[in-house]
Parts: C-alpha cells; structure tokens; sequence
C-alpha cells in the first residue's frame, strides 16, 4: 500500500468515524511540532482537503502562530464557507450561509478567534431570539456556529479556546405539527375523491410520502405487477452558480447525485439511506394511480404529479393545492407535512409494529429499509391496508 513520504503528514480514521489527515507545518514557540488537521466523512475528501492545504501552504508559506491568533470569526468564517458549498446539500448550505451571514458574522464576526468565550456564543443565541425567530432557527444557528468554530480548531489551524466550544445550545421548542384529527382526514379526502388528482393526497395520508418525494415520483418507479412504489428521489431545485444566470451552470456539491430536468429542479437522492424505500400500494392507490395515469396526459419528464404542461410542480404550488383542498373540505389549512403525520399516527393505532412504521416512514433505522420491505413486504401491505380501512379506501 503506498505511503506518503516521511514529513508529509498522516491520515487515519478516527474513532469518532471520521477521517482525519495531519500536515507538517513546522514547530511551536516551545518547540513542540506544529500540524494542522483536516477530517472528512470519506477518505477521498479528506486527502482532497490536505492537497488544498498543503497547495495553500506552497503558495503562501505557513501561517505564523501569530497571525493565526489574530484571526476573526469574519475572516476564518469567510474562508470556511467556500469548503461547505463543496460538500453540503444545496438547501443545508443555504441555511449554513444564512447562520453565518446573518447572525454569526454581524454579532461576533469582530472577535478574534483565540479570543472567544461563552458570552459570545450566547450572544448569537440572543441575536436570533430577540429577532423573533423560532427556536428551530436558534438551534440551528448553533450548530452552524459550534461546527466553524471546530473546523477552524481542527482544519484551520486556528486557537480556539475550549470554553465556548462546550456552550449548550439553546433548547428546541415543541414542534406545531400533528397529525390531522382522523374526522377531519376523512373530509379532506371526501373532497380530495372528487378531484382527478385525489391520489397526490392519499399518497401523503395513506403511503406518508414526503412532499418532495410525491413531486419527484416518476411512473418508471411505480410497479404495477409488484404493486409497489420505489421513493428513490425527491424532486428539488439546485441553484445556479450565478443567481438567476442559467448559463452559470449548477452549483453541485461533491457526491451529490442529481439528474436535470428542466431550469433548477433536479431529482436528487434523499438525505440519508433510510429515506429509500419501497413501499407496498394497497388496492385503492393501485387503481386510483391507473386512472390517473389515464387521465393526466402525460409528462416529458415521466412525472406522476406535475402542472398542466407536464413540467415539474414547485412547493409553493403544491402547497397551495393543499391549502384549497382543506377550504374545500371546510377545514383548518393543515401543514401538509401533518398529512404525513396522520399516516405514522393511524399505523401505530393501528398496532402496526415499530419496525415496519420506520421502513413505511422512511425514518432512519439501523436496518436497511429497502432490505426489510423486500424481505417483508406482505406485512408493510398488511400495515397499510389497515390504515386505508381506517380512511374508509375500499377498492
């Protein structure tokens, strides 16, 4: 196995099951070896990170201690940026970039990183509370700010004192959503059977597909002899390198798998393993999809929901067929990600058992949920049959 020349620094996985690569960059004011650390979740991306460090190192020599101690969240946080659009998901990188433009920067973007301490930190969780954020977005922001303060300790090179790296975060609120009351779900898909497009809405109450799974099924991945569904892919939009310039090309992180369709939106794997799956149709989906099929007329793109033309559905239209679906049916304008609840709700009622809810759900799960649906595929059907009974779908 080849080895890197003495000198030249490391690389190994960590326990924490990371890899980790460690380069040479000379000797402290106490004598004791300087290394600046890089880690990654695969090898590939790790060495990939030291042959950016070290090109760095080349071109601009190694960063005295000195100047590393003078360093501000602002500066290592717009040097950290670069590097997370290059392996984060396009929605995850938006959200980072919001955290650290809008909160971290302008409130302790000035401090020098060697400088840093507990009320700083607080201080960002106070800037988003104040703003009357939801504590989602607290939540989220320190997460952000905890892995650029690491990274600038581990990758960067920086000092950075242990006290505000052990900061707590602030604590998530209750989450609003629920599962839509069984009387109500029985109205909305009354109203929903006298639309063509009643299976978009079963999808969500009967089979829980997310909504970015229902807008990116394709019918190449509905088996009609094996009556079950492939969620494969989720429809969503990448950004253009250049906003709104469509000759910039698509910014694409690393390892991100996605297949255009048309302007931004793309079908992209879903975040984790767990979020493929397949899952079994009941009688009622099977011939509510077929005449469906029958009455849709067709999408260039193979997509079982779309608009008129056959082009992909946005969120924002989505959303608003639901809201209409609910006035129609004189209720509450529900999320319609509760649609999604009230199926995991029914099934357990039901006495379904964990393990199928989570492989039905797409929830993550040390099983391999592709595995246990084919290997068990009768009692998922059995599962959701039971929940159609509840919703009151007879073939």
């Amino acid at each position: 196995m080849a080895t890197r020349p003495k000198g030249a620094g490391s690389l190994y996985y960590s326990a924490d099951g990371r890899w980790r690569g460690t380069i040479e960059a000379g000797w402290t004011a106490t004598g004791t070896r300087r290394r600046i650390t890089v880690s990654a979740k695969t090898k590939a991306e790790a060495q990939r990170k030291m042959r950016d460090r070290e090109r760095e190192i080349a071109r601009n020599g190694i960063p005295t201690e000195g100047s590393r101690r003078a360093t501000t969240v602002k500066a290592w946080a717009e040097e950290w940026l670069p590097l997370q659009e290059r392996t984060l998901r396009p929605q995850s990188y938006a959200s980072t970039r919001s955290a650290v433009t809008k909160w971290i920067i302008p409130t302790i973007g000035h401090v020098k990183l060697a400088t840093l301490n507990p009320g700083h930190i607080r201080s960002v969780h106070n800037a988003v509370r104040d703003a009357g954020l939801k504590p989602s977005s607290a939540v989220r922001t320190h997460a952000v700010l905890m892995a650029l303060l690491n990274d600038a300790l581990t990758e960067g090179g920086h000092t950075v004192p242990d006290a505000p790296l052990k900061v707590s975060g602030p604590k998530a609120g209750k989450s609003t959503r629920d599962a839509i009351p069984l009387e109500h779900a029985l109205i909305v898909l009354q109203a929903a059977l006298a639309r063509p497009d009643a299976s978009r809405w079963v999808a969500a109450l009967l089979q829980a597909l997310r909504p970015a799974e229902a807008r990116g099924l394709t019918w190449a991945h509905i088996d009609f002899d094996a009556d079950t569904i492939d969620i494969s892919w989720q429809l969503k939009p990448v950004p253009y390198k250049t906003p709104r310039d469509r000759t910039s090309g698509f910014r694409v992180p690393d390892d991100y798998e996605a297949t255009h369709l048309v302007d931004s939106y793309h079908l992209v794997r879903p975040k984790t393993d767990s979020g493929q799956r397949i899952i079994p149709m009941v009688p009622w989906m099977k011939a509510a999809l077929l005449a469906w099929r029958e009455a849709q007329g067709g999408s260039p793109y193979d997509l079982v929901w779309c608009r008129a033309d056959g082009r992909p559905l946005t969120d924002k239209q989505d959303v608003a067929a639901w809201r209409t679906l609910c006035e129609t049916a004189g209720v509450p304008a529900y999320d319609l990600y509760e649609a999604r609840h009230t199926a995991a709700t029914l099934l357990r009622k039901a006495g379904v058992d964990d393990e199928t809810i989570i492989a039905i759900m797409g929830h993550a799960t040390i099983l391999s949920t592709k595995a246990y649906l084919h290997s068990d595929t009768e009692r998922a059907r059995e599962a959701l049959q039971k929940v159609a009974q509840a919703l009151q779908l007879e073939a």
